[in-house]
């Protein structure tokens, strides 16, 4: 089986294929999951546009949703054929658009449209399927739907569930609320790891720290098998360089800010070539020099040039060379 001990969650806008290669530069072991794309876009749309990715990115998951099995299936395939280790299905975003489209969140609501889902896509590929959920949606009790949604997933072979301890309020709260105002149950994580111990659990929701995420992980005999990082891994991408040493057992690698962007500057390169903008990779680095001397200045500089000087590596280059200028400085 795969290792979730440490994921790197799906994030829209955010985890697309340039972010995962940037971050496999700060860690080689830490499980990459794709943008959530749906279904239909694969089926009807650019496959390459879709699921194109670099080979350094394993292990890598393309997280789809939808509600047409036939589509799913697909996608699913296509998914596969294309490399990615494992196909992630949506049961857990709860915003209005993707519940127009009967998909993610709303679906825990429909557990035998979930299950013929899932079972389409189990039949179509060789790679493992796994589900990201929450524990409930608005007025549920999760101590309730959960287990059974829980032993459902099991009956049809799911072995790993990425469970978000919160639940999705569908109405009144945007996504970004729905990432922070229902509380959070890790409790009910443990009881699922402790009701199913064959079962490989992990936790995503309010792991915004390697402290944090290494508690998790150690507290008892119950915990779950891995953590899903998000958003704090965006902010401050550097903290994904101790993954490796501590989750791991790695060796600790000597490893600066400064190595990092000189690595990915040959990418880049290649990139542009290939008629990428350039502010379509280096907007995935904005975060990190975060908490250093100069952060402000990579930012600014960063984000001001790379849009208009679309296909320049030197404005990576200059960036570079000013904050080592600032860096001197605090010398």
């Amino acid at each position: 089986m795969l290792s979730h001990k440490f994921c790197i969650a799906p994030m829209i806008d955010y985890t697309d294929r340039h972010c995962r290669y940037f971050f496999r530069k700060l860690t080689k072991k830490a499980f990459l999951y794709s943008e959530m794309v749906v279904a239909d876009a694969i089926v009807y749309g650019d496959k390459d546009f879709f699921l194109k990715f670099n080979d350094s990115e394993h292990s890598v998951a393309l997280q789809i949703a939808g509600s047409n099995p036939k589509n799913l299936s697909y996608a699913a395939k296509c998914g596969e054929d294309y490399g990615y280790d494992e196909i992630n299905f949506n049961l857990g975003c709860p915003s209005k658009r993707v519940q127009e489209g009967n998909f993610g969140a709303c679906l825990m609501n429909d557990l035998d449209l979930v299950e013929s889902c899932l079972t389409s896509m189990i039949k179509s590929v060789n790679i493992p399927v796994t589900v990201k959920c929450r524990i409930g949606i608005d007025e549920d009790d999760p101590y309730v739907v959960l287990p059974i949604m829980i032993e459902r997933l099991k009956k049809i072979g799911i072995k790993t569930i990425i469970i978000h301890a919160r639940k999705a309020i569908l109405n009144g709260l945007d996504p970004k609320e729905n990432r922070e105002i229902p509380p959070l149950d890790y409790d009910l994580v443990r009881l699922i790891k402790r009701k199913w111990p064959d079962l490989n659990l992990v936790l995503n929701g309010g792991v915004n720290s390697i402290e944090k995420a290494k508690k998790e992980l150690n507290s008892n005999k119950y915990d779950p098998d891995g953590v899903m990082m998000g958003r704090a891994a965006y902010i401050d991408p550097f903290l994904l360089t101790n993954i490796d040493h501590i989750f791991f057992d790695e060796k600790k690698r000597d490893q600066t800010r400064f190595d990092i962007v000189k690595e990915m500057i040959p990418y880049i390169e290649t990139e542009i070539s290939c008629g990428v903008y350039l502010n379509h990779i280096t907007r995935h680095m904005l975060g990190l020099f975060h908490g250093v001397k100069g952060a402000k200045l990579w930012r600014s500089y960063l984000s001001e040039n790379a849009p208009k000087r679309k296909n320049d590596i030197n404005v990576i280059k200059e960036a570079l060379i000013k904050i080592e200028e600032v860096q001197k400085e605090v010398v």
